[in-house]
């Protein structure tokens, strides 16, 4: 692509972004960025094409619409434009691997990233120095979410609250003026304080006419006397297990428990304790912790990972999405029948689904047999596999490609030094001048740090999951997978059939089977590493790889 063609218009996108949905709601920074930005293209004869507004979305990563689409149209070919305008660097990403990433992404298309305050040529000199400049980003970045998370843990210490909704029997309520601030606190909110006292009464005492009841029996309990949620909705299990669980409710709301990315529990030390008006007694409230405890399926093993049926856990009503479980029965002669049925109904009543109910010998029959026949196919599975390893081998390129870079990089960080060593041996160079050392010592930090991620990137692609995948290991795993799923005296054995399939929703005419791609391909890897078909996923987990779901 030539830019400078005299009798070809160079055609252009811009490209806005904001990082809060504050600043989106107060018109800050996009209408400066699009006036800066339309000004720009018109200075230099730029036919602007489309414009891609980001509001609220942060640069960290790619999660974001906007720019997504703008890849995506960027990427396409013949592209519906030749650069993309953004107003720094920094508004397109603030991750200095994952901006070299997207920038030669575009490239390879044709497409350049062009900043109007920080105007760059295409040499190595111009590239270097926007690769610094996405460094300075992402520390600033990082710098500002660490002071941000500071203060705001030290507003919970000080009793005042962050935002969000609170807890349901609290409300939030104007505690004191700062400057243009206005500081927010906690307090009893009565019209559903009395729901929160009930459910713990309900949990340790009963209603009166029963003895103590579980979390369900207090869902269906509040949603068949129409004692709704906040929002006027019917309650869950998962509501009624938090209301049971928070500390909240003794006065002690627990901030900053868990990471903003990737939702990992963080260490009790960075955890702020928030003092509020108290719902319930202390003593309750351990007595309940107490009795959930024992109740633990981690230190109690769950019947529906290691009862005998096939299904339980990974099966559910495609109506409602509530579990399938197992129910028995008796028929007319006398003999025992197991079947399948939607769980909502007995959680919340007739109100929650109307239900739904198969044989349970029926429907385990059905998906294996379904399995063995059509996924467990040598053609299918390289049908079904041959995207996740393409995905896998771009993946594995652009980690041997930014090996290379940093390999490069130690090599010309080592002959800097080198040249100042020698310079100082040969009197050029005063080993006492600290501007020296100060170069020296980051010369040092920057090759030490490319050894380290260097390191990481080679044990990466040394891993066993870059092995190559080929059509004698798709065949024998699919020969070994179809004979290890049965056992000799006619059943299933349960953990070879969720290495398959994670997911299975029982509609009135048909039955969807789903599962993971890529844990598909891990598994098809760790049977070939062992030259067996024994795989299968852990005996006791609840939710396993939940939300990571793709039919296959």
């Amino acid at each position: 692509m030539n830019l400078h063609t005299p009798n070809v218009t160079t055609r252009a996108a811009l490209y806005l972004r904001v990082s809060t949905a504050r600043q989106a709601e107060h018109d800050v920074s996009i209408p400066d960025q699009r006036k800066q930005g339309e000004t720009y293209c018109a200075a230099r004869g730029y036919e602007l094409i489309d414009t891609f507004v980001e509001a609220g979305a942060s640069a960290t990563n790619d999660r974001r619409p906007e720019f997504q689409r703008m890849i995506e149209a960027g990427t396409s070919k013949p592209a519906p434009f030749d650069v993309v305008v953004v107003h720094s660097f920094s508004r397109f990403f603030r991750d200095h691997f994952e901006l070299e990433f997207y920038v030669r992404k575009l490239a390879k298309n044709g497409v350049k990233l062009v900043s109007i305050t920080q105007e760059m040529g295409d040499d190595p000199m111009h590239v270097m120095m926007r690769q610094i400049m996405a460094l300075f980003d992402e520390y600033q970045s990082k710098e500002n979410a660490k002071h941000v998370l500071r203060a705001m843990n030290e507003n919970a210490r000080q009793g005042f609250w962050n935002g969000a909704l609170p807890p349901i029997g609290y409300r939030i309520v104007a505690a004191e003026q700062r400057g243009s601030k206005t500081k927010k606190k906690l307090e009893i909110d009565p019209l559903h304080a009395e729901t929160v006292r009930l459910i713990y009464r309900l949990f340790l005492e009963g209603n009166g006419n029963s003895g103590p009841m579980g979390v369900k029996a207090i869902t269906c309990h509040l949603n068949e006397r129409r004692i709704f949620t906040r929002d006027g909705g019917r309650w869950g299990l998962a509501q009624i297990h938090a209301i049971l669980t928070r500390t909240t409710y003794i006065g002690e709301h627990r901030f900053n428990t868990r990471s903003h990315k990737d939702r990992e529990k963080k260490p009790e030390n960075e955890v702020a304790v928030m003092a509020v008006p108290p719902l319930i007694d202390r003593e309750t409230f351990d007595a309940v912790q107490a009795k959930l405890k024992s109740r633990n399926p981690m230190l109690v093993p769950a019947r529906v990972t290691s009862g005998p049926t096939l299904l339980t856990g990974i099966c559910f009503c495609a109506k409602c999405g509530g579990a399938m479980t197992l129910r028995t029965g008796r028929g007319s002669a006398g003999g025992t029948y197991r079947y399948y049925t939607c769980s909502t109904k007995a959680r919340q009543g007739k109100t929650g689904c109307v239900g739904r109910s198969i044989p349970m010998d029926k429907l385990d029959d059905l998906i294996a047999g379904h399995l063995e026949d059509r996924l467990l196919q040598p053609e299918r599975l390289e049908a079904i596999l041959a995207s996740v390893i393409d995905r896998r081998q771009e993946r594995a390129e652009r980690r041997r490609e930014h090996l290379a870079e940093l390999n490069r990089r130690i090599t010309e960080t080592d002959q800097r030094l080198n040249r100042l060593y020698e310079a100082i041996e040969s009197g050029v160079a005063d080993l006492g001048d600290s501007a020296l050392k100060e170069r020296i010592t980051g010369l040092k930090a920057i090759r030490d740090q490319a050894k380290a991620d260097a390191g990481r990137f080679q044990a990466m692609l040394d891993s066993a999951g870059n092995q190559k995948v080929t059509p004698d290991m798709i065949g024998t795993f699919s020969r070994a997978a179809r004979d290890g799923l049965r056992l000799e005296g006619g059943g299933y054995r349960r953990d070879h059939l969720r290495a398959l399939a994670q997911r299975i929703e029982v509609a009135d005419t048909e039955v969807r089977i789903m599962g993971s791609k890529p844990e598909l391909l891990r598994t098809l890897l760790a049977a070939s590493s062992v030259k067996s078909a024994a795989f299968g996923v852990h005996s006791s987990v609840l939710k396993w790889r939940t939300r990571h779901d793709s039919n296959v």
